[in-house]
C-alpha cells in the first residue's frame, strides 16, 4: 500500500499526544538516575591525549632479544616463530600472513 507524504496529517493524532508531564506522572513519578561506576583510572589525569608531552616520561621495557626459533618479518615487523618463514628474499624473511 502506498503512503501519500504529501497529504495533510489527521488532526486526531495530534490531540492525543500527552504532555510531557502527564506521561511522567504516568510511569511512576520520575526519571530513573543510572549509576555509572568510575575507577581512579577513568578520570582524565589517567588518559593521555594524542600530541600530548611526553618528554618528561620515562619508559621502563625489558627488551628481550630474539631467540634461535624466532624471526622478525620484515613486512609486518612482528616476532614470529622460524615455522611462520613463508620467504626469505635478500636475506629479509617474511611470514606467512604477509606472503598469503
Amino acid at each position: 500500500m502506498a503512503t501519500d507524504y504529501d497529504a495533510p496529517r489527521n488532526k486526531d493524532e495530534d490531540q492525543s499526544n500527552e504532555s510531557l508531564e502527564a506521561l511522567q506522572s504516568q510511569r511512576g513519578g520520575g526519571a530513573k538516575t543510572a549509576i555509572i561506576d568510575v575507577e581512579d583510572s577513568d578520570t582524565a589525569e589517567g588518559i593521555d591525549l594524542p600530541g600530548a608531552d611526553l618528554s618528561g616520561e620515562e619508559l621502563v621495557v625489558q627488551v628481550v632479544p630474539p631467540r634461535e626459533d624466532e624471526f622478525t618479518c620484515s613486512s609486518c615487523f612482528l616476532v614470529r616463530h622460524r615455522s611462520q618463514v613463508a620467504r626469505e628474499k635478500n636475506g629479509e624473511l617474511y611470514c606467512r600472513d604477509c606472503e598469503g
